[in-house]
């Protein structure tokens, strides 16, 4: 059980390091458009994206996937972008579809990040090839780690929205702009 609590305090770090904010960027930019009311869809998403997460950081411990670190490295803050940027195309909150491309974004941004923690993750599990248990619990310990974020969010929005009386539209413009102005710019300093 010492190696799942290990883990698990590792995922949920990782997500909520304020030094590497650039995954609560993500996960910020990722739930502007939600309330309360959502929480069914925001569970979706944000379990959708260490879905991917999780199925990259496998394939590498394992092995079975190689890429440059630095083309990943770049590729995170440019997630935080067009995530942002879609933001910007939120114009009515009624969403309709099941499954929306939100979610496919997540599941396929969360591939990328997961790679972006690999080579750390597989420097603490070495070479012992039954990973499986800590996998579990790092992604046990990352989407615990989200959903505080995502409460966090939502509470804002609650006060911006509810509170000060912000239009919706007007909040996730603002909020947007300013992470998509962060994740910019290390983009431009992290281009291989």
């Amino acid at each position: 059980m010492n190696d799942f609590n290990l883990y698990f305090e590792i995922g949920f770090r990782h997500i909520a390091d304020l030094k590497g904010y650039d995954h609560i960027l993500f996960v910020m930019a990722l739930c502007l458009r939600y309330e309360f009311t959502d929480w069914r869809k925001l569970l979706i998403l944000v379990t959708a994206f260490t879905i991917g997460h999780s199925i990259t950081l496998a394939l590498s411990v394992f092995n079975l996937v190689s890429y440059s670190v630095k083309w990943i490295e770049f590729l995170i803050p440019v997630t935080i972008v067009l995530t942002t940027i879609s933001n910007v195309f939120v114009k009515k909150f009624v969403f309709k579809s099941k499954f929306p491309l939100i979610y496919f974004l997540a599941l396929f941004f969360g591939l990328v990040h997961g790679l972006g923690f690999s080579n750390y993750l597989k420097s603490l599990l070495g070479t012992d090839h039954s990973v499986v248990w800590q996998l579990l619990a790092f992604n046990i310990g990352l989407e615990a780690g989200q959903l505080i974020i995502v409460l966090c969010v939502l509470l804002i929005s609650l006060v911006f929205t509810r509170i000060l009386r912000c239009s919706r539209r007007e909040y996730i413009l603002y909020f947007s702009g300013g992470i998509f102005a962060v994740a910019l710019q290390m983009a431009i300093e992290r281009i291989p």
